[in-house]
């Protein structure tokens, strides 16, 4: 029985794949990922399978193929931070898995701006809740994952009404891609900027 290889793919730019990522992916006769990811392989050469919101139709494809084939599932950013590992580890043994990881859109973001990460709290508001304005009172800096229900705009507009209105954001969009956007500074030019797609924010608090 062959592994699910389980794939992290960068920001997104294919020149941020790591060459070990490459090579799983090339092995792989079915590729699983969302339609952008795979956009971004347009040499690969096996089957395809975008990814939808029904994930367990994925388990149960990935069950039946990969006892003769090599599956692979792509994951944007790194496989170990706020990605799909965590449900495929309810539906597959370690053993059964082979995880290679890939920089995260954080990890990039913190590179175009020069400034290191370790002393940032890293949390995800995208698809879930995070209590990020009481992190910020207590004299935290912050990096957050958004989505586009918490996206920066709304985030920008928490902290004014919050008090945190001092703060400096700095907005990575689109990140690695063409399209990118760095801007930065205060909630209300984050807001003058607007409308976001896929971004990072990092708040600032020092």
């Amino acid at each position: 029985m062959n592994k699910l290889l389980v794939i992290g793919i960068g920001p997104g730019n294919p020149d941020y794949v790591l060459p070990m990522a490459s090579k799983a992916i090339n092995a792989c006769q079915l590729l699983i990922g969302g339609k952008r990811n795979l956009d971004s392989f347009p040499n690969f050469q096996g089957e395809r399978l975008p990814l939808g919101a029904d994930l367990l139709s994925a388990v149960e494809v990935i069950n039946s193929r990969r006892a003769t084939e090599q599956v692979g599932i792509i994951l944007s950013g790194d496989t170990g931070f706020y990605s799909m590992l965590d449900f495929l580890r309810r539906y597959f043994q370690d053993d059964e898995l082979e995880v290679i990881p890939g920089l995260s859109s954080f990890q990039y973001l913190f590179g175009k701006i020069k400034r290191p990460w370790h002393a940032t709290t890293l949390m995800s508001v995208h698809g879930r809740e995070a209590d990020y304005l009481t992190r910020l009172k207590m004299g935290e800096s912050m990096t957050l994952l958004t989505d586009r229900k918490q996206s920066p705009e709304v985030i920008a507009h928490r902290l004014i009404q919050g008090g945190l209105g001092h703060l400096e954001m700095i907005v990575g969009e689109n990140l690695s891609y063409r399209e990118e956007r760095i801007i930065r500074g205060g909630p209300g030019e984050i807001l003058a900027h607007g409308p976001y797609q896929m971004a990072v924010v990092v708040i600032i608090n020092e």
